[in-house]
């Protein structure tokens, strides 16, 4: 807990795949496939990535001379690239840009994130590619994309954060007699007595169930035998009669 961040600051797979960054099994293919596979950065790509800028959501009609109107307000822009499909020349709706300073850089990664442009509110975030360790990109199954909360989860990026987990280990392992030796040994004597107790009531209840059978068996022959000797002073009252 105590190094824990809401934004990843080395890319796992495994992480990445969770709400708060701390399951230990995978639970979808996509983060399978980004475990198993060996990504290289893109080593066509150049300029600094510590003054490079992520814009995405981006208007498939929105140009590079568009995002040079917008972006050079926060400094000057050394660099525009928008990623466009090999085969159709589209735009695949995103962008980097690299700016001269880093005072540019982070005005724009502070002010410009939620912008609209071209009625399209965009997603502003640092280069991760190059400058994070062990990125993968979303074809492949890496990413911190994804709107769900379930399923194909992705967080711990800018955009959705990891929440914070409940920090309850201890409690947990109390629970199912899996903590040190003391607690487990207090959990069997805990048990113990609580058997030996259960033994007990139910050999005090057979007591009291045979003693009320015997006390009921006895005052049913004493009520015999009153009715007997009433029957035998009956006949011998008849017989004075007669």
């Amino acid at each position: 807990m105590n190094d824990w961040a809401p934004i990843a600051k080395e890319y796992d797979p495994l992480k990445a795949g969770s709400i708060d960054g701390t399951d230990e099994e995978p639970h979808d293919r996509a983060i399978w496939r980004a475990m198993l596979a060996r990504y290289v950065p893109n080593k066509g790509v150049t300029g600094d990535p510590h003054l490079t800028l992520f814009v995405a959501r981006l208007n498939l009609q929105t140009t590079e001379e568009k995002l040079k109107e917008v972006f050079s307000r926060y400094g000057d822009i050394r660099k525009i690239r928008l990623v466009r499909d090999l085969v159709t020349g589209f735009s695949k709706g995103y962008a980097f840009i690299e700016y001269k300073e880093e005072r540019a850089l982070l005005k724009a990664h502070r002010d410009a994130n939620r912008l609209v442009i071209d009625q399209h509110e965009v997603f502003v975030d640092f280069e991760l590619e190059r400058t994070l360790k062990g990125w993968i990109p979303r074809r492949l199954g890496g990413g911190f994309g994804g709107k769900k909360e379930s399923g194909q989860l992705r967080f711990g990026g800018r955009d959705r954060p990891f929440r914070k987990p409940i920090n309850l280990p201890n409690v947990k392992n109390d629970f199912y007699g899996e903590g040190s030796a003391e607690k487990r040994n207090w959990s069997r004597e805990g048990t113990r007595d609580w058997r030996t107790r259960d033994r007990e009531h139910e050999r005090s209840r057979e007591k009291r169930g045979t003693e009320r059978e015997r006390s009921w068996g006895w005052g049913d022959s004493e009520r015999e035998r009153d009715s007997k000797e009433e029957r035998s002073r009956g006949r011998e009252r008849k017989d004075r009669d007669r």
